[in-house]
């Protein structure tokens, strides 16, 4: 009986100890499995905890943030873990390099094999969300190293050497991981974000698309951002911006979206989903059934979503249809709304990148711009047209045909010759800018609403006008009012429909001005104009000194007070030409940095 209770104490005595040695995190003991003794099978599960790092190269004596966290916020926790960075390949092999610790009161350090500090691991059974420690890069590192690590939620539940993101040696190129690693790394849940994207390294270790120019997502919530390095033979992605549903990102061979190879971000309830998807013509992104993207990792924050994944550079092995990254793209980046998961058509232009850019060519801060070339012409001819050139030429045919009297220009009077060359400018630009659209869409657009359709009887109008100036009749024919009173009516109906298109296109997708600041200056450049133009009629009438009523006109033509009228109205055209210059400038800059 007594020997029966000195086993049952002994027993009890090792388990206590066994459990002891569990809780307090002094697991040396499996360093090389990295297995702890719980007589249990790991857990076929996939793991909801991810290891992310700060940078991905390294140089020796470079220290790297290594973070292990649970893959979502308000999810599963962790009472044990054991972190260790092994060669890349071999990961039978034991440590690599050595550990600083961030938070003592967590995590502790392992010698594992002959090198102290080459392992963290817990203090207690506390239950833990994340913790961070410190890797230092040895003297003589391998070419690439892969993180690893243990993690323990119960007695019974827990994952053995679960395979993390890769870093490399700076200068090498790592060979590709094993199959398997691949395969844990793609099904593993996305891991939470543990700090915003920074745009420090823009055009040294990554490339960055980004607008507004020079942003920096760390900083500011309305910068939409694309960051992409290479990692052995793959590469790491960083995509963010503010969005009601999504962001999103695709190579393109073209400037034109369809048949492109596309990635999205789409916030669903209280997680971000990552996956890749393939465009064929203008249609609905078709998600790839099989995830090609690894080490997955997402946040939300001030209506900002951010995710980063990998993506091997070639995934002919998984057969699935995508771009090889080692060649040249345009790249488009894009935001919307989305329901449940579900994305909508993008609220704004997709931002293009200026050229085709090689996915793992040398690091490069790439420009942009949300609207063709071709859409910013078609707006800038079209403002010159009907904001300056038909203003200009209006007060000159209507308040200053009597100046200049005994000069002519070309045989003609001067205000004649010179309405007449701003009328045929007006009629070019906008046939030109007119067929600048046709040119970019390659035929009509379906999304552009009554804009088009207005630009059309512009357009028909303008074309009237001339015709109809070659077929006047002579001054004193009696059909002469006749042909006064269509001409003054077909131009004024022009120049209302055109600022009324004006007003519509610069809220078109293709040339989104920013509002309200655009649209302020548009309606403040028409008051501008139609107060020029009453100053004008008013001074006509005889209402503004010095000024006379029109029928005095002729009567008077040298006298001091036609002088001074004379100076007048050139005064009040230099002002006006000057406030609608700035009016222009400052649009055709807005057009210019959209």
């Amino acid at each position: 009986m007594a020997s029966k209770i000195q086993m049952t104490l002994w027993l009890l005595t090792l388990y206590l100890n066994s459990g002891e040695c569990f809780s307090n995190g002094k697991v040396t003991q499996a360093c090389g499995d990295m297995k702890p003794e719980h007589g249990h099978d790991p857990s076929p599960q996939t793991p909801p905890y991810n290891i992310t790092l700060d940078k991905y190269q390294y140089h020796v004596g470079d220290q790297i943030r290594v973070t292990l966290s649970i893959t979502a916020p308000g999810g599963s926790y962790f009472k044990g873990f054991l972190v260790e960075a092994r060669a890349q390949g071999k990961r039978d092999r034991g440590a690599v390099g050595s550990f600083i610790l961030v938070d003592t009161s967590i995590s502790q350090l392992l010698t594992c094999g002959h090198t102290k500090g080459s392992a963290v691991s817990h203090t207690s059974d506390a239950k833990k969300t994340e913790v961070q420690a410190i890797w230092i890069v040895p003297d003589n590192p391998p070419a690439s190293i892969q993180f690893m690590f243990t993690a323990v939620q119960k007695y019974k539940i827990y994952w053995v050497m679960v395979p993390g993101p890769v870093a490399t040696l700076k200068g090498t190129t790592a060979g590709p991981p094993p199959a398997t690693t691949t395969t844990d790394s793609t099904t593993t849940s996305p891991a939470v974000l543990p700090s915003p994207f920074s745009a420090e390294d823009c055009g040294t270790s990554k490339s960055c698309l980004r607008d507004p120019v020079n942003c920096d997502p760390g900083t500011e919530s309305l910068c939409h951002f694309l960051s992409f390095r290479t990692v052995g033979q793959s590469v790491q992605f960083e995509l963010s911006g503010p969005a009601d549903g999504y962001v999103s990102f695709a190579l393109s061979l073209d400037k034109w979206m369809g048949n492109d190879d596309v990635y999205l971000c789409v916030k669903n309830e209280d997680r971000v989903e990552i996956s890749a998807a393939y465009v064929v013509g203008r249609t609905h992104p078709e998600v790839a059934t099989e995830n090609a993207l690894r080490d997955t990792a997402w946040a939300m924050y001030d209506g900002v979503i951010q995710c980063s994944f990998r993506r091997d550079v070639d995934l002919d092995r998984l057969n699935q249809s995508r771009f090889h990254l080692d060649h040249s793209y345009f790249l488009f980046l894009a935001h919307g709304r989305a329901e449940h998961g579900v994305i909508h058509r993008h609220n704004r232009q997709p931002l293009m990148s200026s050229h085709q850019k090689a996915i793992t060519g040398p690091p490069e801060d790439l420009s942009g711009s949300r609207s063709p070339l071709l859409v910013k012409f078609h707006g800038i001819f079209m403002l010159v047209a009907w904001m300056t050139t038909v203003s200009t030429g209006v007060i000159f045919a209507r308040y200053f045909k009597l100046d200049w009297p005994e000069s002519s220009l070309f045989g003609q009077r001067v205000w004649f010759q010179v309405h007449r060359a701003l009328m045929v400018l007006t009629v070019v630009l906008t046939c030109v800018g007119f067929i600048l659209p046709f040119i970019y869409r390659g035929g009509w657009s379906k999304r552009a609403g009554s804009h088009p359709y207005l630009g059309c009887t512009v357009m028909a109008l303008a074309l009237i006008q001339p015709i109809m100036a070659l077929l006047r009749p002579p001054p004193d024919s009696s059909k002469r009012p006749i042909f006064n009173w269509m001409h003054l009516g077909a131009g004024t109906i022009a120049q209302i429909l055109a600022v009324a298109a004006i007003f519509l296109g610069i809220h078109q997708q293709a040339l989104l001005l920013p509002a309200p600041w655009a649209t302020g200056v548009l309606a403040g450049f028409v008051v501008w104009g139609l107060l020029a133009d009453l100053v004008f009629e008013l001074h006509s009438r005889g209402y503004l000194l010095p000024g006379r009523q029109a029928e005095d006109k002729q009567a008077i033509l040298s006298g001091p007070s036609e002088r001074n009228g004379f100076r007048f109205r050139r005064i009040i055209l230099g002002v006006f030409l000057c406030g609608n210059v700035t009016f222009l400038f400052t649009l055709i800059t807005l057009i210019s940095n959209v």
